[in-house]
């Protein structure tokens, strides 16, 4: 695993189908994120608004796609994301309501455990089956993607400035645009167009401690220019990209192998 970051309390795990996140909150604006949040308080509760409706609690879930604001009574909180395309459709929801029924408390502490155990460092390179087996106790169902969406998914989330479009992914495919666009949201349950959009934002994890040019970095990873770059990532994380790298300037950042195999691909 290699570490990107430096010694904090704040820290994020990514890998190609989860993060582990404990940092700052930010200011609590609407945010749509591609994927399932499962928020835990470090201290004090969290609140949840959708739809002007508020829920205040210790363990909060939210689906993929669902807009909503979170605020926290203390400044770091802990965030586990879950991609829906790495589930069997269903998978998420059921999840969301065990952690949301009787056993909340249980699954808030497992969280919490996992936390103090990234923080000592005392795991070493993870798997998904480990990070679930971590932070809920099992490893969830996986789901096995055609052989041609694998392919598709593996370019999409290299992040790289190449684009990345639905026309290049057919013809590796052997497929017309038509067919493959049809057979990619069949199989991941989301549109090629907003699971690149999202995975584009999710890029942005892997530098949030850095000290770069946005401009520059929103060309590398795919981003036509700075206003779409911007729009994107407020939509998806409630918070600007300069706000992002302000509050993550102690964050260590540390990525799977697989992770990592993605990103150096050529």
């Amino acid at each position: 695993m290699e570490d990107k970051g430096r010694e904090s309390d704040h820290l994020m795990l990514i890998t190609p189908e989860r993060v582990f996140y404990a940092g700052l909150l930010g200011r609590p604006r609407k945010r749509t994120p591609g994927c399932c949040h499962i928020y835990v308080a470090v201290k004090g509760s969290l609140h949840l608004t959708i739809d002007d409706v508020h829920t205040s609690d210790e363990l909060i879930v939210t689906l993929p796609n669902q807009r909503h604001t979170i605020a926290s009574d203390y400044r770091t909180v802990i965030s586990v994301t879950l991609e829906p395309e790495s589930m069997p459709d269903g998978v998420i929801e059921a999840l969301a309501e065990r952690l949301r029924g009787p056993d909340k408390a249980l699954y808030a502490r497992k969280i919490l455990a996992a936390y103090a155990l990234l923080r000592q460092r005392r795991y070493g390179d993870i798997t998904t089956a480990e990070f679930d087996e971590m932070c809920f106790g099992e490893a969830l169902a996986r789901r096995v993607l055609d052989p041609r969406v694998t392919r598709a998914v593996a370019r999409i989330e290299r992040f790289s400035g190449e684009p990345v479009t639905a026309d290049t992914c057919a013809a590796e495919a052997g497929l017309s645009a038509s067919r493959f666009l049809h057979l990619f949201k069949e199989e991941t349950g989301i549109s090629f167009r907003s699971f690149r959009a999202w995975k584009r934002a999710r890029h942005l994890l892997h530098f949030a401690n850095q000290d770069l040019n946005l401009a520059h970095l929103a060309q590398d990873i795919g981003y036509p220019d700075s206003t779409h770059f911007s729009h994107s990532i407020r939509r998806f994380y409630g918070l600007k990209p300069r706000a992002i790298f302000v509050g993550s300037r102690d964050l260590a950042i540390y990525r799977s192998t697989e992770t990592v195999r993605l990103a150096e691909a050529s």
